[in-house]
C-alpha cells in the first residue's frame, strides 16, 4: 500500500461529522465495512445541495472507490448493519418486478431530525424522492482545491501567486475556475494572467455555465482579441 503524501495545502473543503458519533457509535462500530459505508455515507450528504439529502443503494453501488476500499466485504452486509443500529433509515420503494430493481429505489437517510421526518413523509404518502434532483456524486468527482490545481496545471507556487488564487476562490466558481485552467493548458498558455482575463471575461460578459465544445471556434476564441497578448508568438 503506498504512504499517504499527506493533506495538500491551502482550503480543503471538510466533512462535518456529529460529535455523538465519536462518543456512541465510534465505540461500538466493530465492522470495518458498516464503518467505510457510514463515514461515505457522511461525505455523500453533506455534498449534496438539495432540501432533502438521501443517498440510494445505486449510489452506494456505484461509486468504484467505495467497492475498491470494501475489498471484497458485502456491501448490503456493511449496510444491514448500519440500518441495525439505526445509524442509517432505509425506504425500500423497489417495484415488485425483480428484472426492474436497480437499487435506485431502495433510499437511506442519516437517523437525525430531518431523515426521521423525511422517512415519516414517505411511509405517510406525503412526498416521494425525486431521482431528476439528486445530482450525482463520487469519490472520483471530489475537486482539487485550487492551489494544487494550480501547481499540477501551471507551475510552482509562490506565496504572491496564492495570495491570487485565494483572492479568485472566492470571487469565481469553482467549476469556472476549473474550466479556464483546462483552456490555458490546452491553448498552451501556462499562466495564471491568462486564466484570470478568461474568468473576468465571463463574469463581465455573462456565462452560462455549460463547457464550451472543442472546435476551431471556440479554440480561436481564446488565441485571439483580448487574450492576444498572453500568447507567445
Amino acid at each position: 500500500m503506498p504512504p499517504f503524501n499527506g493533506f495538500p495545502s491551502g482550503k480543503v473543503r471538510m466533512t462535518p461529522i456529529p460529535g455523538p458519533f465519536f462518543s456512541e457509535l465510534l465505540p461500538e462500530i466493530d465492522d470495518l465495512g458498516e464503518l467505510k459505508v457510514t463515514l461515505y455515507a457522511f461525505w455523500f450528504l453533506d455534498r449534496l445541495e438539495t432540501p432533502v439529502r438521501y443517498i440510494t443503494y445505486a449510489d452506494f453501488a456505484g461509486d468504484e472507490r467505495l467497492m475498491c476500499a470494501l475489498q471484497g466485504e458485502s456491501l448490503d452486509q456493511a449496510l444491514d448493519r448500519a440500518v441495525r443500529r439505526g445509524t442509517l433509515l432505509k425506504v425500500d420503494l423497489s417495484p415488485d418486478d425483480p428484472a426492474e430493481v436497480d437499487g435506485s429505489q431502495i433510499y437511506y437517510f442519516m437517523n437525525t431530525a430531518r431523515g426521521r421526518a423525511a422517512v415519516q413523509a414517505i411511509q405517510g404518502g406525503q412526498w416521494r424522492p425525486d431521482l431528476q434532483d439528486h445530482p450525482p456524486v463520487s469519490l472520483e468527482s471530489e475537486r482539487p482545491n485550487i492551489y494544487r490545481l494550480y501547481e499540477e496545471n501551471i507551475g510552482p507556487l509562490t506565496p504572491l501567486i496564492a495570495d491570487m488564487l485565494r483572492e479568485a476562490e472566492q470571487t469565481y466558481r469553482q467549476e469556472w475556475i476549473e474550466e479556464a485552467v483546462r483552456i490555458a493548458v490546452q491553448n498552451n498558455v501556462r499562466r495564471w494572467k491568462y486564466v484570470e482575463a478568461i474568468l473576468r471575461s465571463w463574469q463581465e460578459e455573462g456565462r452560462d455555465g455549460t463547457t464550451p465544445r472543442d472546435s476551431e471556434k471556440d479554440r480561436r476564441k481564446y488565441v485571439e482579441g483580448e487574450f492576444a497578448d498572453f500568447i507567445e508568438h
